[in-house]
């Protein structure tokens, strides 16, 4: 059926009035974020020069599945979501690749750099950028607890243990590992392409 212009513009106007899921919309957002500095090997962790990125409520309010907000604005913005699990209660790391973890359900406090490292809270729509090197592990959680976790395109992320004869290659493969061409919440714009490209 051919519609007019005054109709097709009548029904432009009631489509705009249906409600949709607010998933549909997660797109790329300026958010509140702190930047954590480890840059000192722990043990056989190397962590990294590149800042920690934690970005805080970047879940709306009104959002109806929080892990598929996360996931759509991830894909969205270049990083492929991989899994929903909490995180290793064991210090771990990945050499070959940066990791992005985004907190949907419950909190939990996590130990950021190594057996010696920073514990930090985080709660549901607090989403944390990882660099490649970075120990880190699960210290206590609440039952809920749950993530996204997502990797650039085309990375499998390794799993690295704590082993202090492994440091000097491990270093290496860290220090080999491409900046990403976007930011997991905020796509071309802030974050990481400011924070980590401007080091």
């Amino acid at each position: 059926m051919l519609l007019d212009r005054r109709r097709f513009v009548t029904l432009l106007g009631v489509l705009a009035l249906i409600p949709m899921p607010r998933m549909a919309f997660a797109t790329a957002r300026e958010v509140a974020m702190d930047t954590l500095l480890i840059n000192k090997p722990d043990g056989g962790v190397p962590n990294n020069a590149l800042p920690v990125l934690i970005y805080h409520r970047v879940i709306p309010p009104d959002t109806a599945d929080n892990a598929e907000y996360l996931e759509h604005l991830f894909r969205t913005n270049g990083w492929p979501p991989q899994w929903r699990y909490p995180v290793y209660t064991f210090t771990h790391f990945h050499s070959n690749t940066h990791e992005v973890l985004g907190v949907y359900a419950g909190s939990a406090k996590l130990q950021l750099g190594g057996e010696h490292g920073k514990i930090i809270e985080v709660n549901v729509g607090d989403v944390l950028l990882l660099p490649a090197g970075i120990g880190h592990k699960q210290i206590s959680a609440d039952e809920d607890f749950m993530l996204v976790g997502a990797y650039p395109p085309d990375m499998k992320a390794d799993l690295c243990h704590d082993e202090l004869p492994q440091l000097a290659a491990r270093t290496k493969a860290v220090n080999a590992v491409p900046l990403p061409a976007t930011d997991p919440v905020t796509g071309h714009t802030e974050g990481s392409m400011l924070v980590w490209h401007q080091k």
